[in-house]
């Protein structure tokens, strides 16, 4: 798969909510850093750390609104429509850089507003 072919496959995931698809995306040594979740290293943490994201939402869309690939990165701008379990709504506009190599995912920042996610981390 091409950078654009992931970089859309993650966002299909993402909102099907198919996490350990999603997480499949991600080269095994893959490098995140994430405005809530901090620095993560490592595939299977990843997909340790995902496993509880169901707990956290019980609706997560993120919908890109602007994609740019040039090569193996790419950056895109979205929008996230959640809500936790208890009914707080969240909207949040986020900013995306990836690095793809051999078809994977192999870095990746994340980048948005995080007191629109307070409803979440407060409970964390």
């Amino acid at each position: 798969m091409d950078t654009r072919g992931v970089i859309e496959r993650y966002y299909e995931l993402a909102n099907k909510g198919d996490w350990s698809a999603w997480t499949d995306l991600f080269a095994e040594n893959q490098v995140m850093d994430e405005q809530l979740a901090g620095h993560v290293e490592g595939q299977q943490t990843l997909r340790d750390m995902m496993t509880g994201f169901p707990d956290m939402y019980a609706r997560f869309q993120n919908v890109p609104r602007h994609i740019v690939v040039d090569g193996d990165q790419a950056a895109v701008v979205s929008h996230i429509s959640a809500a936790t379990h208890t009914g707080a709504e969240i909207e949040a506009d986020v900013a995306n850089y990836f690095r793809v190599e051999d078809g994977r995912i192999v870095y990746m920042s994340n980048h948005h507003d995080t007191v629109p996610f307070l409803p979440v981390t407060a409970g964390a």
